[in-house]
């Protein structure tokens, strides 16, 4: 026994080194151990989307420890020279899909680049119809992400944003990293705590000291601006949750690397142990498909969304794009 356990302290001397190598050649990045936790909710709050729960095993990761940031995403864009999803002219043979059969194809002069946009509207409204407080507006992109005379110049370490699913995997691809799985995702988010709502805990994202940018007073016509943001806000600008992860609630949903399907955990519910799931293996809404968006946003709200849990989850097209939209990225620790 004593030989074997002597052999064996090469090997974990080895692996530590490496693994201690790993993460300081990418220092952003933090180690996320591997673990088996229940995935999803089935608590008063949840959505239908987020259960039944299911016991999840994820191996252990990489991840960045904030939201990528405008300064990141621009070293990107000056090395490769890439066009955003919402720089580039909009495809019709991409949207005719969304329009009745037999419709003629939209006057070029209506399909410029732009993105979508978040806009107070003026009085209360029913909270059905997000049309109310979304726009589509030319000109509109990573560059100038809250209007045509916004810019980033000054915002450098802030989440980058009108980035689409496309968007998030290219920079990822070019990084050298991935896009995290629906399940690294929340198992990062829950930072080690046990059936917890928050990455923080249990206690209300509304009590003082404010945890995360999110939408205090009447979504969506007045922000009282308890947390100090009206739009996102620097990363990191507020408590870090148990693995040390940044913003994991609030400021901008994150892109994941599943399709989405509202009917995923109910379709693979099973009383065995679900190992690194990666969610549905094919498009299932539309021809760009749908991708799972995780974390909630500054315009998140209880009345409306409750994205800030850890077990919330979503969906997009993979080319939607919007001012409260970013990512961050994972890393595979090599066996």
């Amino acid at each position: 026994m004593m030989r074997k356990l002597f052999l064996l302290i090469p090997v974990i001397l080895i692996l530590f080194v490496f693994l201690k190598e790993t993460v300081n050649s990418h220092s952003n990045m933090l180690l996320i151990p591997g673990g088996t936790f229940p995935m999803g909710s089935d608590s008063e709050e949840a959505y239908e989307n987020e259960s039944p729960v299911q016991k999840v095993k994820v191996n252990a990761f990489l991840m960045d420890k904030n939201e990528v940031t405008n300064k990141e995403f621009l070293e990107f864009i000056k090395e490769t020279g890439y066009k955003t999803t919402a720089e580039r002219p909009i495809d019709w043979e991409l949207i005719k899909h969304m329009f009745p059969d037999g419709t003629k194809k939209i006057n070029d002069s209506l399909l410029l680049p732009g993105s979508l946009l978040f806009k107070s509207p003026q009085f209360s409204i029913n909270l059905d119809d997000e049309s109310k407080w979304w726009s589509w507006v030319e000109g509109i992109n990573w560059r100038k992400p809250n209007g045509k005379s916004s810019s980033i110049e000054n915002k450098m370490n802030y989440p980058v944003v009108h980035v689409s699913w496309e968007d998030a995997n290219a920079y990822a691809e070019w990084a050298g990293k991935r896009l995290p799985t629906e399940a690294e995702w929340e198992w990062a988010a829950r930072g080690g705590k046990k059936n917890k709502k928050y990455p923080w805990g249990d206690i209300s994202i509304n009590a003082s000291p404010m945890r995360a940018n999110f939408w205090q007073g009447i979504f969506p016509v007045k922000n009282s601006l308890e947390d100090g943001y009206y739009f996102t806000s620097p990363v990191g600008s507020f408590n870090s949750n148990g693995y040390g992860l940044n913003d994991m609630a609030g400021n901008v949903w994150e892109w994941c690397s599943d399709y989405y399907d509202s009917e995923t955990y109910e379709k693979r519910k099973s009383d065995s142990l679900c190992i690194n799931p990666t969610g549905p293996a094919r498009k299932l809404d539309g021809a760009n498909g749908h991708r799972v968006l995780r974390g909630g946003s500054f315009l998140c709200n209880d009345s409306y969304c409750s994205g800030y849990r850890v077990s919330r989850r979503t969906g997009n097209s993979e080319t939607t794009s919007s001012n409260h939209i970013g990512f961050r990225c994972v890393l595979d620790i090599d066996k």
